[in-house]
């Protein structure tokens, strides 16, 4: 199986968001722990979907869009996280959680198609 290259191309293109958003907390906010949770998790996704563009069967691949997809929420969290002590400001918090959950809801569609049973 093959990774959709838009959901991978948002992944991709949110880490870059991801990556900056670490940079300034890190040398204008001097913010080091939350942010590097921040950094790990957001970067992770698109990690997970190029993974999963060598699954070897469709179990292997739906494991890796699981976990892409908990590290997005994962990601939504430490946002929420940021923007409610105050190292985020809400405009920046609204544009990159509203990514966040786009990615997020692609991902759930994805697995919802590739699950093999309803127990997940």
């Amino acid at each position: 199986m093959t990774m959709n290259s838009l959901v991978y191309e948002k992944a991709y293109k949110f880490a870059i968001r991801i990556v900056k958003a670490h940079k300034y907390l890190t040398q204008e906010k001097k913010e080091f722990i939350l942010s590097k949770q921040l950094i790990r998790s957001g970067t992770s996704i698109g990690a997970n979907l190029a993974e999963a563009n060598g699954a070897i069967s469709t179990a292997d691949f739906s494991a890796k869009v699981s976990i892409a997809y908990k590290e997005c929420l994962e990601t939504k969290y430490w946002l929420s996280l940021l923007k409610d002590t105050g190292y985020m400001e809400i405009n920046a918090f609204d544009s990159i959680y509203k990514d966040a959950d786009e990615i997020g809801k692609i991902l759930f569609s994805i697995l919802k198609k590739t699950r093999i049973t309803d127990n997940c």
